[in-house]
């Protein structure tokens, strides 16, 4: 199904604002999308200045190479990983730049596409991959995976109370049939997780695909190297920008700030220093931003939004 690329850029004035951005300097999304932070930030950096736009979603750079066009030369797309920003970087001779903003999460074209399979809304193949060349789907870790280690990325990824349950139900089914759609997976998600529980709170499925999403995309074993590793291609004064969507991600964030900005591992009896830890960041957002109410009215999806800013020393 063809479909527009359109993510509605959440907490754009904070970002751009946060970012500090300086007419001709060079930026990095790590997270393009649908290039909403990108089109903002290329205009505020004019004249002169450059943005290097990556994504691992080959559909996500292609709808944003036809939306950045107008900017010709100043735009790099790259598709990759952000975990490997520094090859991006250094591959276009970059050494340093001046800001760099991670907008983690899924985009609202990856749920609304029903041929994605990130939505529990829609029946579709039981996909979830951000880079559809990548092998391990959805699909893969549903159906191969131990009853137990299913149950402990529901649990850990998802942070679901019946994570047990829904797996021993997966792995029930899958005896009778292989778990083929998100269609399928929801109604097993339901028959597990008792009455009472479904009658409350989000949707039953929120938390199980959440998990599963994570786990295809290795979204938090590459967090932590990669927001560090932008950290240390920031030259001094520049600026990080991360936009969090649930607590697993921005306490991963809020940890890294914490001990890139206070590093020294001394003991309290030690009346000075002497582990050699050196300060890398100083924090500028020592409570995350929230999305304002108007924000939240137009974009209910940003509701679970926070954003974490840090200046390079």
């Amino acid at each position: 199904m063809d479909m527009e690329y359109v993510h509605q850029p959440v907490m754009l004035n904070e970002v751009l604002e946060g970012l500090d951005l300086k007419p001709g300097g060079v930026y990095v999304d790590c997270t393009v999308g649908g290039a909403g932070h990108s089109e903002a930030i290329l205009r505020r950096i004019a004249p002169g200045g450059c943005l290097v736009a990556i994504d691992r979603d080959g559909e996500a750079i292609a709808a944003a190479g036809k939306k950045l066009a107008g900017f010709g030369d100043r735009v790099r797309l790259v598709r990759e990983n952000y975990v490997n920003l520094h090859k991006v970087l250094e591959s276009l001779g970059i050494k340093e730049v001046d800001g760099i903003l991670f907008d983690l999460g899924v985009s609202s074209y990856q749920l609304e596409n029903p041929g994605r399979g990130f939505s529990y809304h829609t029946d579709s193949p039981l996909d979830m991959r951000m880079n559809r060349e990548q092998k391990i789907t959805a699909r893969d870790l549903v159906n191969a995976l131990p009853a137990g280690e299913l149950a402990r990325i529901i649990r850990d990824y998802g942070e679901e109370r019946w994570a047990s349950r829904i797996a021993e139900f997966i792995a029930a089914e899958r005896e009778r049939r292989p778990v083929e759609t998100t269609g399928q997976l929801v109604e097993i998600i339901k028959k597990a997780v008792p009455a009472g529980a479904r009658r409350k709170g989000p949707h039953p499925a929120r938390r199980t695909f959440q998990a599963l999403r994570i786990a295809v995309n290795r979204e938090l074993e590459d967090l932590q190297p990669a927001v560090a590793s932008a950290v240390r291609l920031l030259r001094s004064g520049g600026r990080i920008c991360v936009i969090t969507f649930h607590s697993l991600e921005d306490r991963i964030v809020k940890n890294l700030f914490r001990r890139l900005a206070s590093p020294c591992e001394c003991t309290g009896k030690i009346p000075a220093c002497v582990c050699g830890g050196k300060r890398e960041i100083r924090i500028i957002t020592p409570k995350p931003l929230a999305p304002a109410e108007p924000e939240l009215k137009t974009n209910p999806r940003s509701r679970s939004a926070k954003l974490r800013i840090a200046e390079k020393l």
